[in-house]
């Protein structure tokens, strides 16, 4: 495990800073990673630290930019040190959907696969389970 994870989880109140997951619910720890990938010059400090879930931290990889679905541009992907998620993200509880405000939010949606089936579904049973947002 890494050495931070502690630090970086309590931060993130052990949620995923990208789609919010609930760290709870799964039996094992997230993962920590760089926002800035460190191959793309990213510092190795907490600043630069993100407690990530599996699936975004997979899909994030070391992208930097996304597709905005609306604009067609390639976008900076949601920064957890330095966006607010209430400002790019908004769910929705009917679909369990995750909903971009902004180029960045549709952006982050989109390359991070934030809203396939299995996680809309989780999203509304964690909902109801009062563990999520």
């Amino acid at each position: 495990m890494n050495p931070r994870y502690d630090a970086v989880a309590s931060r993130a109140g052990h949620r995923c800073e990208y789609c919010r997951a609930p760290e709870s619910i799964f039996n094992f720890a997230f993962e920590v990673e760089h926002v800035i990938p460190t191959a793309r010059g990213g510092e190795r400090d907490d600043d630069n630290l993100a407690l990530a879930c599996r699936g975004c931290n997979l899909f994030k990889a070391d992208h930097l930019f996304g597709p905005d679905d609306v604009t067609h541009a390639e976008v900076p992907l949601f920064h957890p040190r330095r966006d607010s998620c209430d400002e790019h993200f908004q769910i929705d509880f009917r679909s369990g959907e995750i909903v971009g405000l902004t180029p960045v939010a549709r952006a982050t949606i989109s390359r991070l696969q934030m809203n396939r089936p299995r996680q809309t579904a989780a999203r509304l049973l964690w909902k109801r389970l009062g563990l999520f947002p």
